[in-house]
């Protein structure tokens, strides 16, 4: 536990930013539509929370440590992961795994927490907008042994998206969806033309939902892969490819914490072969291994090309001219407090 961190000094300022740049929108300076993207780190590892979030999960049955699948019995991708980690060097004892699942679910509070001050500033300057919240990768949490992301099973690629719109109703969508599905779903929703940029998108449009939304596909090359996996989820059936592992096939309705791999299963033969005719329509796997190795390459160039002569950092850095804000001797007082108030004349 702890009060401040890192992670919540920067959490606490984007949620600030966004709600002082909710009440700027507000005055009516500018009366283009707008976007704004508000990203937190939370609740992202390390796992340290503050007091007040971890003291609502205190002794939950949730906090208990999941059953672990021991080395060997791991899927070759996992083992490569529980190696990329180091795992032998470490011992996760079960009040270890308890105190990091508690810390996980106590930043998901403070997240809500942090996402509720954003919509109450919202509502208070009434203006109306598009919600979207999501996330970029979930969290294995100890589960089946393994931590972080970096992975297809449920706990790590299963993420929440919620979608609120004026002309959208209350519901829940319960076939599977995918992040790419987000730029087509807010342009419908804006009444705005994505021809343009459609060669470029796979994703599909949830805002008349997802009933037509068909296969949804996965792709990882990056920590513990030796070559690219992809992986597809149709309906309750997930499929995952690699060229350096067996096949693995799962039925989500039936199993859903992903323990029995129903690939060499006879009975599930054909929807293996549906899903195998899937796959090898959408990936080269060979041209997508060189297209990765490719890239890398390149990058290395231009990695050790920037680092010679005066190095300067690409994060983004905000222009912050503190001679315009608040009141300053150039400014005319009564015109500042006039257009700086929302609401006005109440």
């Amino acid at each position: 536990m702890a009060e401040i961190t890192n992670q919540y000094e920067y959490d606490d300022e984007v949620a600030y930013n966004a709600c002082r740049k909710l009440y700027d929108l507000s005055r009516g300076a500018d009366e283009r539509p707008w976007c704004l993207t508000v990203s937190f780190t939370h609740p992202h590892d390390p796992f340290v929370a503050r007091r007040k979030y971890w003291d609502l999960y205190e002794g939950i049955p949730e906090l208990d440590p999941p059953a672990p699948i021991a080395y060997a019995d791991q899927d070759p991708h996992a083992q490569r992961l529980m190696d990329a980690c180091d795992y032998t060097a470490l011992e996760a004892t079960d009040e270890d795994i308890r105190r990091s699942r508690q810390a996980y679910f106590a930043n998901i509070s403070y997240v809500d927490d942090k996402i509720g001050e954003i919509l109450d500033v919202l509502e208070r300057t009434r203006q109306e907008a598009i919600i979207v919240f999501l996330s970029d990768h979930g969290e294995m949490l100890g589960e089946r042994g393994l931590w972080f992301k970096m992975n297809f099973f449920e706990q790590s690629a299963r993420v929440p998206l919620m979608i609120a719109a004026p002309s959208m109703a209350p519901g829940l969508v319960e076939e599977p969806v995918s992040t790419i599905d987000v730029l087509p779903t807010v342009t419908e929703l804006a009444g705005i033309s994505v021809t343009e940029i459609t060669p470029w998108t796979d994703g599909k449009s949830l805002a008349q939902g997802a009933a037509d939304r068909g296969p949804v596909a996965m792709e990882y090359a990056a920590e513990g892969s030796i070559t690219p996996l992809v992986g597809l989820v149709d309906g309750a059936w997930k499929y995952i490819a690699c060229p350096a592992d067996p096949e693995m096939l799962f039925n989500l309705a039936d199993d859903p914490q992903e323990r029995h791999n129903l690939a060499a299963d006879p009975a599930a033969a054909g929807q293996l072969e549906k899903m195998r005719a899937l796959a090898a329509e959408r990936w080269d796997l060979a041209a997508y291994d060189r297209e990765v190795r490719d890239s890398q390459a390149r990058r290395w160039i231009a990695y050790e090309a920037l680092r010679k002569g005066n190095y300067q950092s690409w994060d983004f850095q905000p222009v912050m001219n503190a001679s315009e804000r608040y009141m300053r001797n150039h400014m005319d007082l009564n015109i500042l407090e006039e257009s700086k108030r929302f609401p006005r004349g109440e």
